[in-house]
């Protein structure tokens, strides 16, 4: 089995309880605050929650739980893993 990382749109594309990787394209597109709250590239991401008017959403990025708006999980862009069977 081969690890695959295919480009995904943005956090705010996952569905819950999915999990990528922030791109390191994102870097320049992710603000201060959550930076150095560990949204950082190659940082595992899970969308936990969805609010009632789609705004904010809810994530799990290394162990944290963050609220971030759609706008700015628009903005960074993610990796999903995938498996391949060679076999």
């Amino acid at each position: 089995m081969h690890r695959n990382f295919e480009v995904l749109k943005t956090i705010a594309s996952l569905q819950i309880g999915e999990v990528a990787y922030i791109a390191e394209e994102a870097l320049d597109y992710i603000p201060l605050k959550l930076l150095e709250m560990g949204c950082l590239p190659g940082a595992e991401v899970r969308l936990i929650q969805i609010a009632p008017l789609k705004d904010p959403i809810y994530i799990l990025v290394n162990g944290s739980h963050l609220a971030i708006r759609q706008a700015t999980a628009k903005k960074i862009s993610i990796l999903k893993e995938s498996f391949i069977d060679e076999g």
